[in-house]
Order: structure tokens, then sequence, then C-alpha cells
């Protein structure tokens, strides 16, 4: 599926207001929960990210303990 910017700007906003009413190019979008509305845009990024070339940066944490 293509997405475009000014979707995945449109979810930002709206997940930033607090909401999970989007509204881009003449469409509305209710999404049912804000983790609903998280998911649509971590999944738009990666494909974003896909298309462009770029790999999504990944963080890992290591634990050290002495014994």
């Amino acid at each position: 599926m293509a997405w475009t910017q000014t979707e995945l700007d449109a979810l930002k906003s709206a997940y930033a207001a607090g909401t999970t009413v989007v509204q881009f190019d003449g469409k509305r979008i209710e999404y049912d929960s804000e983790s609903g509305l998280l998911k649509r845009i971590r999944t738009i990024e990666a494909e974003i990210s896909s298309q462009s070339g770029k790999a999504k940066a990944r963080v890992g944490y290591t634990t050290f303990s002495r014994t």
C-alpha cells in the first residue's frame, strides 16, 4: 500500500493532540484507540523507510553484572 508523508504527518498530529480522529486529503478516519493509531504510525514509518532505502534505527540495551 502506498502511504504518503501527508498521511503520516496527520497521524502524528492527531496522536500528539491526544485524539484518535484523523483527517487528511478529504478523508476522515477514526481509530479505536491510541495504540491502534500508534501502530499505524509505526507501520507507515517502516514502509516509508524501506522505500527510501533507509533502515529504521534499532535500540538495544545491555546489562552487566559482576558475580
